[in-house]
């Protein structure tokens, strides 16, 4: 995996472990909180295409997808996530790929902070 898949994916895994021990409620999974360098090699390929897909959805909309009211982001996290699992697990259990509405609330918040710690990081790298 290139050093760009590595930063992508790691600013995902960050936020994804920081909104999982924000909102989780009670003690967490371990594999929910897994370090970057302990995740499995499909997680970590999942992470840097989500986070691609993040950061060409705010350049393709010249940066107005940064309005998108927090819900929006989180679920278009959330429908990336489920393009990846799709793609790399043949018959994924029905929680893995639960529409937005039935996602936890421990769940949606994470990946609306996903959106916005991506969103953080494109916006850094261009000052």
């Amino acid at each position: 995996m290139s050093s760009d898949n590595d930063h992508g994916g790691k600013v995902f895994r960050e936020a994804w472990i920081t909104g999982v021990t924000t909102h989780y409620p009670g003690k967490p999974k371990d594999s929910y909180i897994t370090p970057w360098e302990n995740t499995p090699d499909w997680e970590r390929a999942s992470a840097a295409a989500v986070y691609r897909q993040v950061v060409d959805f705010i350049k393709l909309t010249d940066g107005a997808a940064t309005r998108l009211n927090p819900e929006l982001k989180g679920q278009f996290v959330a429908i990336c996530w489920i393009g990846q699992i799709l793609a790399r697990i043949p018959d994924p259990k029905p929680g893995y790929i639960a529409p937005w509405d039935q996602l936890p609330e421990w769940q949606q918040k994470t990946d609306i902070g996903v959106f916005e710690a991506i969103e953080h990081d494109v916006t850094a790298s261009k000052s």
